[in-house]
């Protein structure tokens, strides 16, 4: 009888989870989980905004809020709410942000094992930049990087300004090389290549071969610009330079791409805006001519970014130094 008492008593009591089935449900949890989801999630946790995730993601805003609810069923707990075009994180949305940042930092900071070497410096560095960084010193830089860290591993990938600072945000490369005007927490910044912008245009338009132009007969002129040349943005200070004259041209052509822009600029599309270091040789083949104002427009530097939440590894430190140290160099 007593036996069957403590039978029925064990029967009946509730359930308690142990350290065993709740170690179970967390492996169980990682091993069903969509990363791909939470690489959508962490996109749209940054902009708050579903039509701006999906334009980053390259996907349709319908797929995106599907990937939401698919994430939130297999985490069974809500992660976002909707407040119109716009949305707001929930307090466990904050949570798995943080996580989900973290997780993806650690992955991509992820270097080749060490050898056998202690004094040989291995690993990995990828490196994000903005297209023509026109710098001798910078090449000099990597040829001697090279000749020193052999073993040092090295990614470049080319984007473009908005592009690069939110890769940076999101923790997925090791630095930028490109333009960050100012301060943008928690991104790091130091200035290396001062860069000068300056109207230009190509052989086929009018003002090519005439003789006197000044700033009012370039008013009215077409214009080829950036895409991200708008207000708030990288290349912002055009813009203030183009509403502060006066320009009321027509936008004839627009490229993301620097090349492009100057591609559309030779081929005679209009008057348009590019660094002046980057194309000298272009100026100097006839392929360009520099307009008025002779001291050209405005500052748009090039800059050392990393993300100051991200832990360097051995590689990324030393490349970081070396680097800054090739610059500071009279």
């Amino acid at each position: 009888m007593a036996n069957n008492k403590v039978n029925t008593d064990m029967h009946d009591a509730p359930d308690q989870p142990t350290s065993a089935s709740c170690e179970h449900g967390k492996r169980a949890l990682a091993a069903r989980l969509d990363w791909n989801l939470i690489r959508t999630f962490v996109v749209v946790a940054d902009e708050l905004n579903l039509s701006r995730a999906a334009e980053r993601l390259f996907v349709t805003q319908p797929a995106v809020s599907q990937a939401l609810k698919r994430l939130q069923s297999q985490l069974g707990y809500t992660l976002v709410q909707r407040r119109g075009p716009q949305i707001a994180l929930t307090a466990a949305g904050e949570e798995v942000h943080r996580i989900a940042r973290g997780v993806f930092a650690d992955v991509s900071s992820l270097e080749m094992p060490a050898g056998d070497s202690l004094d040989q410096v291995v690993g990995r560095v990828k490196l994000l930049t903005v297209s023509r960084m026109h710098s001798r010193r910078y090449n000099e830089f990597l040829a001697d990087f090279h000749r020193r860290y052999p073993r040092v591993e090295l990614e470049i990938e080319v984007l473009r300004g908005h592009d690069l600072l939110l890769a940076m945000r999101q923790n997925t490369a090791s630095f930028g090389i490109g333009l960050c005007r100012v301060d943008t927490p928690p991104i790091e910044r130091r200035l290396i290549v001062p860069q000068r912008y300056a109207l230009f245009c190509g052989p086929p338009h009018p003002l090519y071969d005439r003789a006197d132009v000044d700033i009012a007969r370039l008013l009215h002129e077409d214009l080829v610009t950036f895409t991200g040349d708008y207000l708030g943005d990288t290349l912002s200070p055009l813009t203030l330079f183009r509403e502060h004259h006066g320009f009321q041209g027509r936008l004839a052509a627009s490229s993301s791409n620097l090349e492009e822009v100057c591609r559309l600029i030779m081929c005679g599309y209009g008057i348009g805006f590019l660094p002046e270091g980057a194309f000298r040789r272009e100026t100097e083949n006839g392929m360009l001519r520099k307009l008025p104002p002779e001291e050209g427009l405005a500052d748009v530097d090039i800059h050392l970014l990393w993300n100051s939440q991200r832990p360097l590894r051995a590689a990324e430190t030393v490349f970081r130094d070396e680097l800054l140290a090739a610059f500071d160099r009279p």
